[in-house]
């Protein structure tokens, strides 16, 4: 193999440790955050929990323009020229400060058409724009310093305090003016952490603006920006079109489903993704580096691999998971839960080839996508939830327009090294493997789910294992990432392959 595509010993092991402090601190973090909303609904019970979504929908879109997608072209550029951090980091405050502004009146501007009760906790909510914004500046500056351990314990203390924070003041009886309270105190912590670990390695913000380090930043995040805020404005289109149609309680019931596929997608895709961003980054070069194609290959196939199964036993069992978690009252969460999930498995894959796009500078393509997705979301919304009266319309309407959005980033992609045509042997192999675990699944339901789980997902494990899914250098690639992540040489005491470990 050429060295083009060969995958460095440097390299591997500072990605495979990036890896780790990311997914370790997602472990504690957003493991936590997503165990905490599970909590958080049956405590607040629906029609609250139905306000709380609605208003999270809207900062969600919110936050897409405050930050306007800027820290994805500070963290590639300052990882490039760290002499121009303080420059960036002025850059950041000067346009992000109005951006935020412009964030704050569009959304309460917008949740005017909704109840008094929505309109106040959107405007009381919404200051939070501003709290995690000059925290979000920090956090990029950091992550372009590779100073992942630092961010990973940061945010693992933050989510902490803030779950800390929302028990007290709803144990106090604070209701949802707690919960919004106690995220942005905790927020203003984790602000004034990444600004003094910025500090404490001399960066500064240096003023005056510069110029010809905002207009580019501004110019080059634009495309990104939008298309963030079309991914957000679709992927968020369900709740606050539902609130309208049917009211809170609908959307309290969605809101559930949303926060179990929004929890596997940040654990299981987004963390790993946005690690070997600045590595694929590298590869990628001037377009020409087949290493990077291989990547996107192996990780679409990992990503499948993950997802199918998860996907399949949540659809399945989603009555017999739904129900001990939130009790009878979200019973009909079970039913847009095991629609929605699909969604989720889409969006996993999708997130590959998203992100390979955005490496090769094709964000103005992937923004067409995303218009097109939030078009057919907005219109299948519309006709299914007025004609169904029921949630699970907007879970149809959101995997239809994902596929749309999927379909067109594959077909689309081109690069050195990747080929569709040689994983298309491993894709369909975990197709017939999920087809006949979830036949499996079905029939053993019905003596007890934790069976059906249980003997379904190791049958699964064992035929991905020993059905040759996966190449040789596959494996050795999986060998080598592990061994060098914490607890690698434990593992690798026990499961050994022909593989020479040069770091």
């Amino acid at each position: 193999m050429s060295d083009s595509s060969t995958l460095s010993g440097a390299d591997a092991k500072r990605a495979a440790r990036n890896v780790s402090a990311l997914v370790i601190a997602s472990l504690f973090s957003k493991g936590a955050l997503f165990i905490w909303q599970l909590i958080l609904a049956p405590w607040l019970g629906i029609f609250d929990y139905g306000i709380y979504g609605t208003v999270g929908a809207l900062i969600s879109v919110a936050g897409s323009i405050s930050s306007f997608s800027m820290g994805l072209i500070v963290i590639r550029d300052v990882a490039r020229h760290p002499e121009k951090a303080g420059k960036y980091w002025s850059a950041m405050i000067m346009m992000q400060t109005v951006l935020a502004l412009v964030a704050y009146v569009s959304m309460n501007g917008f949740a005017v058409g909704y109840s008094d009760t929505v309109r106040a906790f959107t405007a009381l909510a919404g200051l939070n724009l501003f709290v995690d914004l000059f925290g979000n500046m920090g956090y990029d500056l950091l992550i372009a310093r590779e100073s992942m351990l630092k961010t990973s314990v940061v945010e693992i203390v933050h989510i902490i305090s803030r779950i800390g924070l929302s028990v007290l003041a709803l144990t106090l009886g604070w209701g949802l003016l707690g919960v919004y309270l106690a995220a942005m105190v905790s927020g203003l912590g984790r602000t004034l952490v990444f600004v003094y670990l910025n500090w404490q390695m001399g960066v500064r913000p240096q003023f005056p603006f510069d110029r010809s380090i905002g207009i580019p930043l501004l110019v080059n995040s634009a495309p990104l920006a939008l298309s963030a805020f079309l991914s957000l404005a679709y992927q968020h289109a369900d709740k606050l079109m539902t609130t309208g149609i049917l009211g809170e309680e609908g959307t309290g019931y969605l809101t559930v489903a949303f926060v179990i596929n929004f929890g596997v997608i940040e654990l299981f895709s987004t963390t790993v993704l946005v690690a070997v961003y600045p590595l694929m980054s590298r590869y990628y070069g001037d377009g020409n580096g087949a290493m990077f194609g291989n990547m996107v290959e192996k990780l679409a196939v990992y990503m499948t691999m993950i997802s199918l199964p998860m996907a399949l036993t949540i659809s399945i069992f989603a009555s017999d998971i739904t129900t001990p978690l939130f009790g009878e009252d979200f019973a009909p969460t079970a039913g847009i839960l095991s629609i929605l999930i699909w969604y989720t498995m889409i969006t996993m894959v999708g997130n590959v080839f998203s992100k390979g796009m955005l490496i090769q500078n094709r964000q103005r393509l992937l923004l067409i996508f995303r218009a097109s997705g939030l078009v057919l979301n907005i219109l299948l919304n519309t006709i299914l939830l007025y004609s169904w009266r029921d949630p699970r319309g907007a879970a149809v309407a959101s995997i239809i327009a994902e596929i749309l959005v999927v379909a067109l980033m594959i077909g689309t992609f081109r690069a050195v090294g990747w080929n569709w045509q040689r994983i298309a042997p491993a894709l369909a192999k975990l197709v017939v493997i999920t087809v006949l675990v979830g036949v499996v699944m079905v029939v053993l339901q019905g003596i007890h789910f934790i069976i059906g789980m249980g003997v379904g997902l190791a049958i699964y494990a064992g035929a991905v294992i020993f059905g040759n899914v996966l190449s040789d250098s596959d494996w050795d690639l999986v060998y080598r990432v592990v061994s060098a992540m914490p607890g690698g040489t434990l593992i690798t005491r026990y499961w050994q392959r022909d593989v020479t470990l040069s770091w």
